[in-house]
């Protein structure tokens, strides 16, 4: 596969496409799409806002903090979001929400939030909308947006109390819950799938730029199919140069290892390989493979 590859799959998310890379392994081919995260709006700076802001960046969320006080919101507190620091009116206002979007209303009071929610159902009503309140608070709020002309199935659409069930009670664990339930929401969207589409879609933008700008030999290492209790699922990836030097997965351990010695091997060859990985009980007991099942993995140098 040559590097120009990766250098237009970045181009076409730049430009806000979801573009998809074909690899041929065996004779059959596989579609693997790439889907940057989506934006999750965090209306509020405070602690819970920031627990979350610290589980959804690991989940690939774009984020964008709103507060009108400085002191929670700025670059130093949420140094990996786009902050906007004005009142929550204007700020929304300003993002131009979308029906892709995820937005939690997580202010200091249920003033602000009022103002939040009704300021967003007056315009595009986002994918997810959650609002910290209790269980009484929230039932009050829906039925006063109802009975200010609001429309009954974008309320309904509200979830509020914010998050899952889980009894939580550090700003830790409610972030959790929030997380869990916009994952859950998330998982909801079908699109219509290529053939032979394999599942991941996430986008490691460090390991595209080194397939892209590297000059130096790497291969590309992608998980075409799994069954079982894998540790990972068919469209992880992992980019590796000649030294072993590693960006993204394909599951660790021993496995993992199994592959990264591969790809050494065939780094400046012009090769590819496929690598079957028995994990199941009986094969990789030996081996401390405890996880279970199989994984297919499809090894490629990268070629100038």
């Amino acid at each position: 596969m040559e590097r120009n590859v990766f250098t237009d799959l970045i181009n076409k998310l730049d430009r806000g496409e979801s573009p998809v890379l074909t690899l041929t392994a065996n004779g059959e081919e596989y579609a693997r799409r790439f889907i940057r995260g989506d934006r999750l709006i965090l209306l509020g700076g405070g602690h819970v806002s920031l627990d979350v802001y610290r589980m959804a960046l690991m989940l690939d969320f774009n984020i964008t903090v709103v507060d009108d006080r400085p002191e929670f919101c700025n670059s130093a507190r949420f140094p990996q979001a786009n902050v906007v620091c004005d009142n929550f009116e204007n700020s929304i206002r300003s993002l131009n929400i979308t029906d892709k979007d995820y937005v939690c209303v997580l202010t200091r009071g249920h003033r602000w939030d009022r103002v939040c929610v009704e300021t967003i159902l007056s315009g595009t009503m986002p994918y997810y909308l959650g609002m910290i309140s209790s269980r009484r608070r929230a039932k009050g709020m829906k039925e006063g947006l109802l009975e200010n002309g609001y429309s009954p199935e974008s309320i309904d659409r509200i979830h509020a109390p914010i998050g899952l069930d889980i009894g939580a009670m550090t700003t830790a664990e409610i972030a959790l819950s929030i997380c869990s339930e916009m994952i859950g929401e998330k998982r909801k969207i079908r699109c219509t799938p290529l053939d032979n589409e394999i599942v991941q879609t996430n986008v490691n933008e460090d390991m595209l730029r080194f397939l892209a700008d590297s000059n130096e030999p790497r291969a590309l290492l992608t998980v075409l199919d799994s069954t079982g209790s894998t540790p990972v699922k068919s469209g992880s990836m992992m980019a590796v140069n000649a030294l072993g030097k590693c960006y993204g997965t394909v599951g660790g351990g021993c496995g993992e290892a199994e592959a990264i010695a591969k790809a050494r091997r065939i780094v400046g060859t012009g090769e590819s390989v496929v690598l079957d990985l028995d994990m199941t009980d009986e094969v990789a007991a030996e081996d401390g493979m405890v996880c279970g099942g199989k994984m297919k993995i499809l090894i490629e140098d990268i070629t100038e």
